[in-house]
């Protein structure tokens, strides 16, 4: 049961007689979905529908909630949620002294939560606190996002430049389409309804090690012959994430186009999980 404490992780506590009712308003996810025991994604997004935060939410208390988020986003989160708090009955705290565990592939300690992001066979949990035996790395933890496509911003994607289906939330819980406004609804029903996502997260492989980011932390560019269709993210090894135009994508593979990276072959997947797959038309399907 391979477990470690996430330092690049926070905890935002999110709690008052208005917690629930404020944030169904603001974030991605339907809150009334969430149940006991479990983290499921969300975002909080620009009005444009784009990823301005990522994180995990989960029910704490009576009326309160615990955001996991990037630990370097905290302070701005914060004071995002402070602008549309108004005269609501909630208070919103950071949590120091709460680190937060990931583990997978074996039975979850009392406490933990199920990560939604992931398949229920990849036994992927998260503890807000102490009560794990931590015996895992950051390479093995991203080894696991990378098997079962599961994409960070940061690591993965820069906020305020994808949108949610990019990041496989429409597939995963982490937007909800019936529930309601919410910051960026608009644009993201729309391109449910309409089904023109083209951005997706993909799993990269090669036969050799997969090249690193460039010097300023950029991703290297996958590309169809000479056309770019998306950059790598995460890398562990000759695996990968990479956000793709699957339009491209798929011309490519119905013209027999070699797929590489700084030359490297490369052989694109989408995760099993989200039902998606690439067509001859160049959509993601099903999309709707």
């Amino acid at each position: 049961m391979p477990a470690l404490v996430l330092s690049d992780r926070k905890i935002v506590h999110v709690d008052g007689a208005d917690a629930g009712h404020f944030l169904q308003n603001l974030i991605t996810a339907n809150l009334d979905a969430v149940q006991p025991g479990e983290a499921r994604p969300a975002a909080l997004l620009t009005p444009q529908g784009k990823i301005l935060f990522d994180f995990l939410v989960t029910k704490a208390g009576e009326t309160g909630y615990d955001c996991d988020i990037r630990a370097d986003c905290v302070d701005d989160f914060i004071r995002r949620l402070t602008l549309y708090k108004l005269r609501a009955a909630v208070s919103f705290d950071k949590r120091d002294d709460m680190p937060v565990i990931a583990g997978w592939d074996g039975a979850a300690p009392m406490g933990a939560l199920s990560d939604k992001r992931f398949p229920a066979e990849a036994r992927v949990w998260r503890l807000h606190g102490a009560g794990a035996v931590l015996d895992a790395d950051m390479g093995q933890w991203n080894a696991e996002r990378i098997a079962y496509g599961v994409a960070e911003s940061g690591a993965d994607f820069a906020l305020s430049d994808v949108f949610p289906h990019d990041v496989l939330m429409d597939k995963n819980g982490g937007v909800d389409f019936r529930k309601g406004c919410y910051v960026g609804q608009e644009v993201v029903s729309r391109m449910q309804h309409r089904g023109t996502g083209r951005r997706r997260v993909v799993t990269v492989t090669a036969e050799t090690a997969l090249p690193a980011p460039d010097a300023d932390g950029a991703g290297i560019a996958i590309l169809a012959g000479e056309k770019p269709v998306g950059s790598l993210g995460t890398i562990e090894g000759n695996a990968g994430l990479a956000i793709v135009r699957t339009d491209r994508v798929a011309d490519a593979l119905a013209g027999n186009m070699a797929l590489t990276a700084s030359g490297v072959p490369v052989t694109l997947a989408l995760p099993s999980w989200s039902g998606l797959s690439f067509d001859s038309g160049g959509a993601a399907a099903p999309d709707a």
